[in-house]
């Protein structure tokens, strides 16, 4: 679902890809943080116009694009709302398209450090966007990719998210124990735990009592680990369908998960794997 390191790499070769941050993006000028949370999730596309034409028809998101002089950013809204990007990628990258989660951390560089520590890589050196904040691309010790965050503005406060907004963020990797011990010990997240019978065991990350994300040992086998974003829908069924109706391929049909909701994982037509989720409250009726 994820590219190898080297295309992770190749993909960040342009830093002024991230020249805007995600509190910019969706409005946010509070100094609140919410360390461990992901707060931004970016698709790098090889064809920004067919994702657009994709995601805007699928989910009623509006984007608009950003002139940062070199390129466009294309920023996703749910309703006013920012709550995602999409950034071009160059032809020379030679790399799939594929979403990229941001994690709030107090301080950059000592948990890029941490990362290395516990058996990560660290494969974009922490760095300043001026008047936006400092990040770094990292892997985790399973090859699991994603972004350390601090911005300069705050990351908001938690709100509840509803249909259209990221939902849940989900690590799938070839060792869920040694990837528990890896985020416990680096971001300090809590664990709980839900057995999934022949599947194996379900991790939930914490902080504090608020759940960040989840982690299990990858059900398919052959898929590279990564972090898979979660969006939310009122019907996955028929959301399935007219994303099939656009283009994309239904990697994981619609399937039920008692007392959490429906979910479906998709390859939009790009080629980036994203999963949706019908909150079991959402459930439509008959």
């Amino acid at each position: 679902m994820t590219g190898t390191l080297e295309q992770i790499v190749l993909s960040h070769a342009l830093n002024d890809s991230l020249a805007v941050s995600p509190t910019v993006r969706s409005g946010v000028s509070t100094m609140a943080y919410l360390h461990g949370k992901f707060v931004w999730f970016e698709l790098m596309t090889n064809d920004v116009e067919k994702a657009k034409a994709f995601y805007t028809e699928l989910l009623g998101w509006k984007i608009e694009g950003m002139d940062m002089g070199s390129f466009t950013y294309h920023m996703a809204k749910n309703g006013d709302r920012g709550v995602g990007g999409l950034m071009p990628l160059q032809e020379k990258d030679k790399m799939p398209s594929s979403w990229m989660s941001y994690v709030s951390v107090p301080d950059v560089d000592a948990y890029a450090k941490k990362v290395t520590a516990a058996g990560g890589n660290v494969v974009v050196q922490p760095q300043d966007i001026p008047k936006v904040g400092r990040f770094a691309v990292v892997v985790d010790p399973q090859g699991a990719a994603f972004s350390l965050f601090k911005s300069a503005e705050g990351d908001g406060e938690d709100k509840p998210v509803g249909p259209g907004d990221f939902t849940w963020n989900e690590l799938w990797t070839s060792d869920d124990k040694a990837a528990v011990k890896f985020y416990k010990d680096t971001f300090g997240y809590t664990v709980g735990e839900m057995d999934m019978g022949p599947m194996g065991m379900y991790h939930l990350l914490k902080t504090g009592e608020t759940m960040r994300g989840g982690l299990m040992k990858s059900p398919v086998a052959g898929v590279p680990p990564n972090w898979l974003p979660y969006i939310g829908v009122t019907d996955v069924d028929g959301t399935v369908e007219r994303a099939k109706k656009l283009g994309a391929q239904v990697t994981a049909p619609p399937s039920d998960i008692p007392n959490v909701g429906r979910f479906a994982i998709l390859t939009d037509p790009t080629g980036a794997t994203i999963a949706l989720l019908q909150p079991a409250a959402a459930a439509p009726k008959a």
